[in-house]
């Protein structure tokens, strides 16, 4: 819109200065008796001129056919040829460079087709002049073409790597969201899942046997203050604040035995082949797999037992976590254990298969391939 205008602008100026300058040529000339076209064709190519944005082959044509009458004919040698210049700039600048190249040619041939009789208006240095001006014109107009093309493209090609930009900032984003939302379940979902299963048998345990209560409370007190550390830690990673590391251990299978005690199950563990150097990325899924598959065990299979075999071999970490529980006890889980644990295990490449085993129970079994 602001270039429309500009242009619209520039239009009005120049006609008004061809246009005063015939005038003014009049004046000084009083002596000429003036014909029709000295009036005639200046207004026509004026009117020509303002309507070079809209339709510039249109006026190109028009003010050139009234510029090559205008001097053999009109009386006056007012500075009419400006005007062409000026509309066969604007011809090659709106891409019609081939129109303007005819047009140009054209009138040129007709300048030296009038020029080559008896009567001469013009000499040799002046006819080079013009061709000089045309040529100029039409090469200077496509080259501001170009150049606004370049511009533009530049701009588009901007526009489309800040929007690459963009949409991969979201991408990350969601893929972090996503990581702290398993990280939460798997972590949280667990110890307080812990925490309902020991405070039942505190309950329970109180006037029967108050040995187990004092050891189910303990259990709590425990798993309680590592979840209000792992929600530190997952809070303190949100908020890019710098907080103390934490002082305990992290999961590991290294450390498997002491995952499978802080369940409250009884776990048949069965452990084969190297464990202790498995990939830190595999290892942490690993131990959070174990977690969320004996959790699901405690919440939802009805029993206390489950069997957990972990196979190190043939470049795949093989963890399989089984129970013979009739199931559907607990009811108040997200639904998002499985997906997460599945999530897990495909983002690094492996498989996890999870549903109920023939024989009754239920059946959870990760495969991760190891790499370094």
């Amino acid at each position: 819109m602001r270039a429309s205008r500009t242009g619209t602008a520039v239009s009005v100026v120049v006609v008004a200065v061809v246009l005063g300058a015939t005038l003014v040529t009049a004046l000084l000339r009083p002596h000429l008796r003036l014909n029709a076209l000295d009036v005639l064709l200046p207004l026509a190519a004026g009117a020509a001129t303002l309507a070079r944005l809209r339709h510039p082959v249109a006026a190109l044509v028009v003010v050139t056919a009234a510029v090559v009458a205008y001097y053999p004919f009109a009386r006056l040698d007012g500075p009419l040829l400006i005007l062409m210049f000026v509309v066969l700039y604007t011809t090659a600048d709106r891409g019609h460079l081939v129109a303007a190249g005819t047009v140009g040619a054209a009138a040129l041939l007709a300048l030296g087709y009038g020029e080559s009789g008896d009567v001469r208006h013009i000499d040799d240095s002046m006819f080079l002049s013009i061709m000089g001006w045309v040529v100029a014109c039409i090469a200077f107009g496509g080259v501001t073409r170009n150049r606004r093309a370049y511009l533009q493209e530049a701009e588009r090609r901007a526009r489309e790597a800040e929007h690459g930009r963009e949409a991969e900032a979201r991408r990350r984003a969601g893929e972090e969201r996503l990581r702290i939302a398993r990280e939460l379940h798997d972590v949280l979902g667990h110890n307080i899942s812990m925490i309902n299963v020991q405070a039942a048998a505190a309950l329970h345990g109180l006037k029967k046997r108050p040995e187990e209560a004092e050891t189910a409370l303990r259990t709590i007190k425990e798993t309680s203050k590592e979840t209000l550390r792992e929600l530190r830690t997952t809070l303190g990673v949100l908020r890019q604040v710098d907080e103390e590391a934490p002082t305990g251990p992290a999961d590991s299978l290294a450390r498997v035995d002491a995952l499978v005690a802080a369940t409250g199950l009884s776990v048949r563990t069965e452990l084969s082949g190297p464990l202790g150097d498995v990939p830190t990325e595999i290892d942490l899924a690993a131990t959070r797999i174990v977690r969320e598959a004996l959790t699901n065990v405690s919440r939802h299979s009805g029993t206390t037992e489950a069997t957990l075999t972990i196979t190190n071999k043939s470049g795949h970490l093989v963890i399989r976590v089984e129970d013979d529980g009739p199931g559907a006890t607990y009811t108040e889980g997200s639904g998002f254990g499985v997906l997460g644990m599945r999530e897990r295990a495909t983002a690094l490449g492996g498989t996890l298969e999870a549903g109920p085993r023939p024989g009754g129970g239920f059946r959870v079994v990760a495969d991760l391939p190891l790499r370094s």
